[in-house]
């Protein structure tokens, strides 16, 4: 099954301290699945740059750790397993690891005690959320938290390694470890394309100056989609993607921003869900829909008062929104 990175087809100019730079849609990107070898400059392309919304975060949204998958383990007793080096001794009625060796690749500190790993969330809940997590609803938020179904959302590291990373984003924090950066590179625009984040103009011109520089020619593999309750891509049998590409000749230009505030429409009561899109386009019932909030992917479809929704970057009258976010509208 092949699916598709939705993403803005229109040229567009992006400005990073006064350097502006063109977005021209110029190449195609077909996405089958975990297999698929991408470059990293060229999904980073894909990402939609926003400004964060960092209102209303609190950790307790994002509930973990616990077994999502059904496979009798919680997140971290799995993760602790995964990146164990060698064969850990594992009790097999609790999951629970009782002995290991793990190796941090963001600092290489070696260690056998497991009260000194931490379980890293590499995109962290807070950046997730001030990207785009603040519209999903409970059951996406605890997916993402626990999200072992690919091993670049979750790592385990050094515990020093993860307080020293915090919530910072790669403009603000990169591994110690100097061989892991580009590694690190790649995972975090991984992980943000596959569960449809946007990123902050800073973090993405880091990222665009680390792959245009000493990260040049970094790949990634590809991804399936997010698990079952977050909206992921539209599924198609077909079709090729396009992907916004980056034409690296800048020119100096006096960038002037505007900061344009919008509101979301919020709802007190609402019994209606929706979830991601499907080659039928039909609604179901597993993601809230706050009519004008925003929303991720574009293109999901669900319901409000028996009213169809769509969630699109453009009004009804084609109208992009500001700030290139999706959000839920009308759909006619």
């Amino acid at each position: 099954m092949k699916w598709r990175i939705a993403v803005a087809g229109a040229a567009a100019t992006i400005a990073f301290g006064g350097v502006v730079a063109a977005v021209d849609t110029q190449s195609t990107l077909t996405l089958a699945g975990p297999n698929d070898t991408l470059s990293a400059q060229t999904v980073l392309a894909s990402i939609t740059v926003a400004p964060e919304n960092p209102r209303g975060y609190k950790r307790s949204l994002f509930k973990h750790w616990i077994d999502v998958d059904g496979d009798g383990c919680d997140a971290r007793e799995q993760v602790l397993k995964r990146d164990a080096i060698g064969l850990p001794q594992v009790d097999p009625f609790k999951c629970f690891v009782v002995e290991a060796d793990w190796l941090s690749p963001y600092d290489g500190v070696k260690t056998t005690d497991r009260t000194e790993v931490d379980i890293d969330h590499v995109v962290a809940l807070k950046e997730a959320w001030d990207s785009g997590a603040f519209a999903w609803n409970e059951a996406q938020r605890t997916a993402y938290a626990n999200d072992t179904s690919d091993s670049r959302t979750l790592l385990a590291v050094s515990s020093s390694s993860n307080r020293s990373k915090g919530d910072k984003d790669p403009s603000n924090w990169l591994p110690a470890l100097r061989a892991y950066q580009c590694t690190y590179v790649a995972n975090w625009i991984a992980v943000k394309a596959r569960w449809g984040l946007s990123m902050d103009q800073s973090e993405w011109g880091r990222l665009n100056n680390m792959l245009s520089g000493s990260c040049a020619g970094t790949t990634l593999r590809g991804w399936n989609p997010p698990p079952a309750g977050v909206g992921t891509p539209a599924s198609t049998t077909s079709s090729l993607a396009t992907v916004t590409t980056l034409n690296t000749s800048s020119t100096t230009s006096t960038a002037t921003s505007s900061t344009t505030s919008t509101t979301s429409t919020s709802t007190t009561s609402s019994t209606s869900t929706s979830t991601s899109t499907s080659t039928s386009g039909a609604a179901d019932s597993t993601v809230k829909v706050n009519p004008g909030s925003f929303c991720a992917p574009e293109g999901a479809v669900g319901v409000y008062n028996s009213r169809n929704y769509v969630c699109s970057k453009t009004n009804a009258s084609g109208v992009p929104y500001s700030g290139g976010r999706a959000r839920w509208r009308q759909q006619t």
